[in-house]
């Protein structure tokens, strides 16, 4: 028996500060005002996908950035999207996105922007110089060229050497 009030004892010891932290804990509530952008990380002439979301996502809504200018959010499955252009001319760097709801909330994340650089050579895949830029690729088709030039020229010179000139025929053999 004093086993069985000890151990009801633990029991209750441990289950009251449970039952405390339980009653007087709130339940964490979704942040119903929020922006983001993907990716998060886009070169300067290329798209950006956006997702926001206010208390009541049935009204459009407006985002901003000094990377793409203000546009709107449109209400498409219970979330407000859009997709903005970020200029080919926009300065790398980490640019501010916020949005701006009807009910006056507003949330805001950050965009980061690289430069729009283009490539100076192609991958490495086997034929390679596909890009732009590529010195070598016009010596590779000059010489080949020449290199096949070359070749018909020694072709015809070997050509008239084998023809006998005009009039000597081949000697004819007479029986004596």
């Amino acid at each position: 028996m004093v086993f069985l009030r000890r151990r009801i004892g633990v029991l209750i010891a441990g289950a009251v500060p449970l039952a405390g932290v339980l009653l007087l804990a709130t339940p964490a509530q979704a942040a119903d005002t929020y922006v983001q952008v993907n990716p998060s990380t886009v070169r300067a002439g290329h798209l950006v996908g956006i997702k926001a979301s206010c208390t009541e996502n049935n009204a459009p809504a407006t985002v901003e950035s000094p990377a793409f200018g203000t546009i709107t959010v449109q209400p498409q499955n219970g979330l407000l999207t859009a997709a903005a252009l970020v200029p080919e001319g926009t300065d790398a760097g980490t640019y501010r996105v916020r949005l701006h709801c009807p009910d006056g909330k507003s949330a805001s994340t950050m965009l980061n922007v690289v430069a729009a650089d283009k490539p100076s050579r192609g991958p490495a895949t086997g034929f390679g110089g596909t890009a732009g830029g590529d010195s070598t690729g016009g010596l590779l088709l000059y010489g080949g060229l020449a290199t096949l030039l070359a070749g018909a020229a020694l072709g015809v010179v070997t050509l008239r050497r084998r023809v006998s000139p005009a009039g000597a025929g081949p000697r004819s053999r007479t029986r004596s």
